[in-house]
C-alpha cells in the first residue's frame, strides 16, 4: 500500500462542480493499494500517515506530526501511484489491486482513519476528481507498505 503525502496550507477535491472534500492545514495523502494488500498495510499505512513527522516544531524542525497538529487529514484514492513505470513510455497497471479490492481497502482507511483522527475528508473512488492544493514547503514523502 503506497501513500504520497503532502504538507498542505489547504486542499480540496472537486467531482464535477461539487466539492466532495475540503481541508485546511494538514496532509493531503493519495492513497494506492497494490496486490496482496489487506487490513495489515491499512492499519500500518494508516499509522504512518498519521504519525510521519512533517510539521515544524518551535525550532523550526520537522518534529511533529498531524497527530500532534491535530490539522486535516484529505485522503484521495490514485492507483496510478501502484504503476511500473521502470521501463517504455505507458505505464503498466499490474502491481495495483483490483478496483473492488482497492475500493474496499480504501473505505477501510477512511473508516479507521475517522475513528482515530478528529477531521478526515476524502476524495470520490473510481471518480474524474479535479485536487486542489497549496503545498506547504515544499514537502512531499512517499510512504509504502509492503503488500503482504
Amino acid at each position: 500500500m503506497i501513500a504520497l503525502i503532502q504538507r498542505v496550507s489547504q486542499a480540496h477535491v472537486e467531482v464535477g462542480t461539487e466539492v466532495v472534500g475540503r481541508i485546511g492545514a494538514g496532509l493531503l495523502a493519495f492513497i494506492a493499494v497494490e496486490r496482496g494488500d489487506g487490513d495489515a498495510q491499512v492499519k500500518r499505512l494508516l499509522e504512518r500517515v498519521l504519525g510521519y513527522r512533517v510539521f515544524s516544531d518551535e525550532g523550526g524542525r520537522m518534529n511533529l506530526s498531524l497527530r500532534d497538529t491535530g490539522g486535516g487529514l484529505l485522503l484521495v484514492s490514485q492507483f496510478t501511484l501502484a504503476a511500473d513505470t521502470s521501463s517504455g513510455m505507458r505505464a503498466g497497471f499490474t502491481g495495483a489491486a483490483s478496483p473492488e479490492l482497492g475500493e474496499l481497502l480504501f473505505d477501510q482507511m477512511v473508516e479507521l482513519a475517522r475513528s482515530t483522527h478528529p477531521e478526515v475528508e476524502t476524495g470520490r473512488f473510481r471518480t474524474h476528481m479535479h485536487v486542489h492544493l497549496v503545498n506547504d514547503g515544499p514537502v512531499t514523502f512517499h510512504l509504502r507498505v509492503a503488500p503482504g
